[in-house]
C-alpha cells in the first residue's frame, strides 16, 4: 500500500435496510484500525445514486468498498449487483455482500453477478464484530484495490 493510501481514510458504502445492522456495522468498524468513513443508503436505488453521484449524492465520494445487503426495498442487492457490474466505470468497486440469507441459491446469484465475497450475517454482536473485523483485515489492510 503506498503513503498516499494509508493515509487518508478508507471510503466505505454500507447498503443496508435495517436500522440494527448498520449500528452493528458503526460500532464493529470503530472497533477497527483502518481509518475510515462509513456512507449509509437504505436501499438499492439509493445506493444505485450515490455510486453514480447523482441526486443528493452529487458530491459522494466513490467508495473503496461496497457492504451490500441482499434483501432491501425498492431495488434488491442482487439488481444493484446486475447494474453495477455492467457498467464499466462501477465494476471494478468491489462488493462484499453481507446478508442474513445463507441460500444456496443466493449465494450462486450473487457470485453470478460478480460479487467479490458473500458473508452471512451472524446472529449474536461479538459473530458480527469479528466478521466484519475480517472484512475490514483483509479488504482494507492487506487486497490491493483499484485505484479511484
Amino acid at each position: 500500500m503506498s503513503e498516499t493510501e494509508t493515509s487518508r481514510a478508507v471510503e466505505i458504502l454500507l447498503a443496508e435496510d435495517n436500522p440494527g445492522d448498520v449500528k452493528l456495522t458503526e460500532k464493529a468498524l470503530e472497533k477497527g484500525n483502518v481509518l475510515n468513513n462509513l456512507h449509509v443508503v437504505n436501499d438499492g436505488v439509493e445506493a444505485m445514486a450515490f455510486l453514480r453521484q447523482e441526486g443528493e449524492y452529487d458530491s459522494a465520494p466513490r467508495p473503496d468498498l461496497l457492504l451490500l445487503d441482499l434483501n432491501m426495498p425498492r431495488m434488491d442487492g442482487q439488481e444493484v449487483l446486475a447494474e453495477m457490474k455492467s457498467d464499466e466505470d462501477l465494476r471494478r468497486i468491489p462488493v462484499v455482500v453481507l446478508t442474513s440469507s445463507a441460500a444456496e441459491e443466493d449465494i450462486v446469484e450473487s457470485y453470478d453477478h460478480h460479487a467479490n465475497a458473500y458473508l452471512t450475517k451472524p446472529v449474536d454482536f461479538d459473530g458480527f464484530v469479528d466478521i466484519v473485523g475480517s472484512i475490514e483485515e483483509f479488504w482494507l489492510s492487506v487486497v490491493k484495490r483499484p485505484p479511484r
